[in-house]
């Protein structure tokens, strides 16, 4: 017999070394007895194996599903883990088995060693509860957590919890290994006892706080919550022992909630099942505001339509004097069903106020009527529109002007731009000026308030509200005649000044 020994319980690179060198000599599975450095061996005149460096290990041709099969099973805790797998290993080096052999005993118990290991991988993820210990000389936050993996897994899960808390140093303590992240490395050490990790801290009770917030009584099923909150891990979960009483009133809290009154339903739900009656109505006609907002809300003239919640039409007196248009409706305006209602919005209204402009006079809408958006995570990320884009939805932009016929239009950015004057400007070169534009109306193009929220720089950020100040201030002194206009119009009193 030869003795293959290894370094520690999880050494999946000692255990491919030793496994490529008996295989180069074709030595039998039999004939190897695998063991940890220091444990007793029951063969004590056993020969400790070395990969022989004058005959060079042959290569072996197995599949990359193999290798990581083999690296998750070598934390399992079966002691025959080592001898099965290479006993796996030279019978498909033999080419008297296939890893998708399914039927075979090998792989059976090979794919249940895996999905094992896998499962307590994910608890691992799922269970771990942290404490915090205080911070290090640099500043950074420390934490310590003790638990207790049904198998050898912490160097395979502990990744996870490097990626997703970079920015603070933490260990995990486990009775075979010891995970610790200091910033810059990862590293792994013996096991530890729980007593290593200090007792309860303010950290618990979030848990705890966090864990009745989400508990729902009227969907507890124990079984299910047992199996995926298996009860062995409870003794180290600091929200476990909320447990029995959340149980025990669940039936009380679930009669309680059912005798609530009903919510009203959800806007974005009202809003959705709005647009789905309109583009099954008739057409309407595009003679009248009422049918052009009704037009807009069946509108699927671009792809944009399939991915908003809805259309956002503009907003304001039909006689408006003043017609402010923006670039599309931002997150908070495709639930809303509102124009410029969002942070830019709201900036745009106190400044409009500071101006002497009324806001609530003015016509406002969107070069673009559907929000365009790339999600990410949970968010939807703005996306400019292009210029198909705005070019398709001027059809509602010319609609909207043609029947409120302002006296002067505020171009809020680049894309509002386009959608007035049909083609693309840069704004450097037309800010500051009042041009007059087809359709009886003059035009002033300024930024668009959500550019004034996005700059970095607070000097730079100041110098620019300045000058959109006095890009507001000029349409208050265009509409109060100091700018003559050959198209104002007289006593409508639309553009309400103050």
């Amino acid at each position: 017999m030869i003795a293959a020994e290894l370094e520690h319980e999880t050494d999946f690179g000692g255990w491919r070394r030793l496994a490529r060198g008996l295989l180069a000599e074709a030595i039998a599975p039999d004939a190897v007895d695998w063991k940890i450095q220091g444990a007793p061996s029951d063969l004590l005149s056993a020969a400790t194996f070395q990969p022989s460096a004058a005959k060079p290990a042959s290569p072996m041709r197995v599949s990359k599903r193999f290798i990581d099969l083999a690296r998750r099973t070598i934390c399992h805790t079966d002691p025959q883990r080592f001898a099965r797998l290479y006993h796996i290993l030279f019978r498909l080096q033999a080419r008297t088995l296939h890893i998708d052999q399914v039927t075979d005993d090998d792989i059976r118990w090979l794919m249940s060693c895996d999905k094992a290991v896998r499962r307590d991988i994910h608890k691992t993820h799922a269970f771990v509860r942290f404490r915090e210990t205080g911070t290090d000389p640099d500043g950074r936050e420390t934490f310590a957590a003790w638990f207790e993996p049904t198998h050898r897994t912490l160097e395979l899960s502990a990744p996870f919890f490097q990626r997703r808390f970079p920015n603070m140093d933490w260990i995990i303590v486990t009775p075979d290994r010891t995970a610790c992240w200091d910033g810059r490395s990862l590293r792994f050490s013996e096991g530890g006892q729980r007593s290593d990790v200090p007792p309860d801290d303010a950290v618990e009770d979030q848990w705890r706080t966090y864990f009745r917030s989400i508990f729902n009584p009227a969907r507890l099923k124990i079984s299910a919550m047992t199996s995926e909150m298996p009860r062995k891990y409870w003794k180290n979960l600091p929200e476990a022992d909320l447990i029995p009483e959340l149980i025990a009133t669940a039936p009380t809290r679930a009669r309680s909630m059912q005798a609530q009154p009903l919510l009203a339903p959800n806007p974005l739900a009202t809003h959705l099942d709005r647009q789905r009656a309109a583009q099954a109505a008739p057409a309407p006609t595009l003679e009248t505001f009422a049918g052009i907002r009704s037009a807009i809300s069946a509108c699927q003239r671009c792809p944009l339509c399939k991915d908003a919640s809805q259309s956002v039409s503009g907003e304001g007196p039909e006689d408006a004097r003043l017609m402010i248009v923006g670039e599309q409706p931002g997150d908070q305006e495709d639930i809303a069903g509102r124009p410029l209602m969002g942070p830019a919005g709201q900036l745009l209204d106190t400044m409009l106020a500071e101006a002497g402009l009324d806001r609530s006079a003015a016509y406002v809408t969107n070069a673009v009527k559907h929000f365009k958006f790339t999600p990410r995570g949970k968010r939807r990320m703005h996306q400019r529109p292009n210029a198909g884009e705005i070019d398709t939805c001027r059809w509602w932009l010319d609609l909207e002007r043609q029947q409120v016929q302002p006296d002067l239009i505020i171009a809020l950015g680049a894309s509002a731009a386009r959608g007035v004057l049909g083609h693309s400007v840069r704004i450097s070169d037309v800010r500051g000026k009042i041009q007059p534009v087809p359709g009886g109306a003059s035009l002033l193009v300024t930024v668009h308030p959500a550019y004034l929220l996005r700059l970095p720089d607070a000097d730079r950020a100041l110098t620019e509200r300045q000058h959109f100040a006095q890009d507001l201030r000029m349409a208050r002194s265009f509409l109060d005649g100091a700018v003559k206009g050959t198209n104002c119009r007289e006593g409508n009193g639309a553009a309400k000044v103050t």
